[in-house]
């Protein structure tokens, strides 16, 4: 067995995907309506007001289920939920516009789901001209959102777009037929091309495609067929994403589970692409996540400005991100808050004047450095020694790291090696003291590779 695939056996461990610290499953849900009211304050007061807020809004609705996803969302055919969802939002809103002392700056609106294009483009535009009404839109605001290539229709696209809306992300996948059928995700290329060629139509300035390696029937073959197809459409920034394959969390996934690739075939797949996205001239900013040259994601990566929070990475600088909708994760840099997963809860309780949140974490100070210590890690690939407290067991962990070829550490300081890149979520889950203690609980996560 060579080297590669010993470090794959070694590593390929259940660790979070780190887009927050600490993970989800770990906070203490220590923090009330009340104090979530004064903490959002106190972050506004201190930087939100200069910065500006982002919103990441969540639209829970697809009208069929794709089998692999991991997303929180309702199957319907129905459409009359449109609205009243809709209305839910934009009350929602009105309880944070009540606690903030002046009108927000927005520094950028994300909408996921879900299938947000599941909404009518009448009731998207109602939704978003409310909110950035009520607010006062940055000038260089990040405005994206999830488009499903098959339901993403030109309307959509025109009506984002007259609000500011300046990226759209893809949700491709793979382009193989078996592939597809298998992942019930079916999405012939002229249907991509013509969601593609429509959002440039309309003066889209950035097209983002999603793809993922590891899923069922998917060989080295089908992943350059892939590439192949979309190096025709050049988006201008690809995550490649892992499959997370947990059943037990998401019950369709059992329906495949003898055609998924294993261990070192999996990895073969995603160095096959990552190969064929350095040839097509992308560059590797981030864990799974590539760009043009010219992308703000690369010129960010190489400025030392580069971010990650729950909707990945990112350029902008606010530190305030306030999800609305049921499931929604918030992150004021002092404490996170989810809201409730229950559709009809959340409605209730934003209805009665609530905030529909159903657990949160408020940060101390080991936190703040230890998430400061990861995210330095997963956006600039190195960190330093004084940024956290190194307990005996990182060290020894580190030093494993440092053995192994995967990091360098020097001078005070700890950089991840190219070998070390594929890894990053072994890495920092070295520092991650919260997880450490806990070690008798069971946490569901992916497994790193």
């Amino acid at each position: 067995m060579n080297d590669s695939n010993n470090l794959l056996r070694k590593y390929n461990i259940a660790v979070p995907r780190y887009t927050s610290y600490p993970t989800v499953p770990l906070w203490e849900n220590n923090i009330d309506e009340l104090q979530w009211k004064k903490t959002v304050q106190k972050a506004f007061q201190d930087f939100g007001k200069d910065e500006g807020i982002s919103l990441y809004i969540h639209l829970p609705y697809c009208e069929s289920l794709c089998t692999y996803c991991g997303c929180n969302k309702r199957i319907t055919k129905n459409h009359d939920i449109e609205a009243p969802y809709i209305r839910a939002i934009m009350q929602e809103w009105d309880e944070y516009l009540k606690i903030l002392p002046n009108k927000p700056k927005l520094a950028g609106i994300h909408l996921g789901g879900g299938t947000p294009t599941f909404f009518s483009p009448k009731h998207l535009y109602e939704m978003l001209n409310y909110i950035i009404q009520s607010s006062d839109l940055m000038p260089d605001a990040d405005m994206s959102f999830e488009g499903h290539p098959n339901n993403t229709s030109f309307e959509h696209l025109a009506s984002l777009k007259l609000l500011g809306f300046n990226r759209v992300s893809y949700g491709i996948q793979d382009f193989d037929e078996k592939v597809q059928k298998t992942i019930h995700r079916i999405q012939p290329f002229e249907k991509v091309k013509n969601a593609v060629e429509n959002a440039r139509l309309v003066g889209f300035e950035a097209i983002n495609f999603d793809l993922i390696y590891g899923l069922p029937h998917q060989s080295k073959k089908t992943i350059k067929d892939t590439f192949e197809q979309v190096a025709r459409l050049k988006p201008d920034r690809i995550a490649f994403y892992s499959y997370a394959h947990v059943p037990s969390v998401f019950p369709a996934q059992k329906s495949f589970e003898e055609y998924l690739p294993m261990y070192e075939e999996k990895r073969e797949l995603y160095e096959t692409g990552h190969q064929l996205l350095l040839d097509m001239g992308y560059y590797e900013v981030g864990m799974d996540h590539f760009a043009l040259k010219n992308d703000p994601l690369f010129l960010a990566k190489n400025e030392g400005i580069l971010h990650r929070n729950f909707m990945g990475y990112t350029t902008e600088p606010s530190r305030m991100l306030l999800g609305l909708g049921n499931s929604a994760i918030s992150d004021v840099h002092y404490a996170y808050a989810q809201n409730t997963k229950d559709i009809e809860l959340y409605k209730e309780q934003v209805g009665l004047a609530h905030f529909p949140l159903t657990k949160g974490h408020l940060m101390t100070k080991e936190d703040i450095q230890t998430r400061h210590t990861i995210m330095n890690l997963i956006c600039q690939g190195k960190t330093k020694m004084t940024d956290t407290y190194w307990d005996m067991d990182t060290i020894n962990e580190l030093m494993e790291f440092q053995k192994d070829e995967l990091v360098e550490v020097r001078k005070g300081s700890v950089s991840v090696l190219e070998k070390g890149i594929p890894f990053i979520r072994n890495i920092c889950a070295a520092f991650d003291h919260r997880m450490k203690s806990q070690k008798s609980k069971k946490f569901v996560f992916s497994k790193a590779i």
